[in-house]
């Protein structure tokens, strides 16, 4: 067994021991820091901006990574969707959604380096994770770029990378799928092993406790008075509840 295959095969445990117990050790011990810190009473003109495109690009970028992933290549085969329609639904919305991504995360940097106040109040947790959030974005941004302009020659990854990391999940790891893989998959990928290791140490954790609930929480009534001064609750509005 070469040392690629060592290494595809062991690195990727490691991550997940150091997120899994990482998460458990922040919720235990620092459950007053499991928030984003949010700098919004400081600016709020460019975060208007940059939030939306940051969390909704991330968004399509992991559901699309979980898509490639999880689904076997047999799968799309079985009903009827080609290899190149696949490549192709899959490589837009992602580059767009990269796309969306890194200028969201560039605003938010941005902000950070010319707000006073929001730049005091970044961490240097906070620092390298935006490095290598960025470099995760870039190196996939690339991989994808690449991809498309090698047209069928292109690198097939649901052949090596996807059986790889769904044999981590059954406990029967694949490292020599990955050493096949270009190397700009390979960088690609443990840059991301690098940001899931380092995940529950900075604000990305909150992405755990993202109140999904609230959007199906029933509504509230809350009744006005009459501003005309009689007095008495005139109509009522309906409100979702805060949190």
């Amino acid at each position: 067994m070469s040392a690629g295959e060592i290494y595809w095969d062991v690195v990727p445990y490691v991550t997940l021991a150091i997120l899994v117990i990482g998460t458990w050790w922040r919720y235990r011990y620092d459950k007053f820091g499991w928030t984003t810190r949010s700098s919004q009473l400081y600016e709020n003109r460019l975060l208007r901006i940059a939030s939306p495109l940051f969390h909704f690009g991330i968004l399509v970028v992991i559901l699309g990574h979980v898509i490639g992933l999880v689904i076997p290549e047999s799968w799309t085969d079985a009903v009827g969707i080609s290899e190149r329609m696949y490549h192709w639904g899959a490589a837009v919305p992602g580059v767009v959604a990269g796309v969306a991504t890194l200028v969201g995360v560039g605003l938010l940097v941005y902000r950070r380096r010319t707000t006073g106040p929001v730049f005091t109040a970044t961490t240097l947790n906070d620092k390298v994770m935006y490095v290598v959030l960025v470099a995760a974005i870039v190196a996939g941004l690339a991989t994808t770029t690449i991809g498309a302009f090698e047209g069928n020659e292109a690198h097939n990854y649901r052949e090596t990378v996807s059986p790889w990391f769904r044999s981590i999940w059954i406990l029967q790891p694949r490292g020599d799928l990955m050493v096949q893989a270009p190397a700009s998959f390979q960088v690609h990928v443990t840059i991301a092993l690098v940001l899931f290791a380092l995940w529950p140490f900075t604000r990305l954790v909150h992405a755990f406790s993202a109140p999904f609930a609230y959007l199906f929480r029933p509504y509230i009534v809350y009744r006005s008075r009459d501003v005309s001064g009689r007095g008495g609750p005139v109509g009522s509005q309906p409100h979702r509840r805060g949190w």
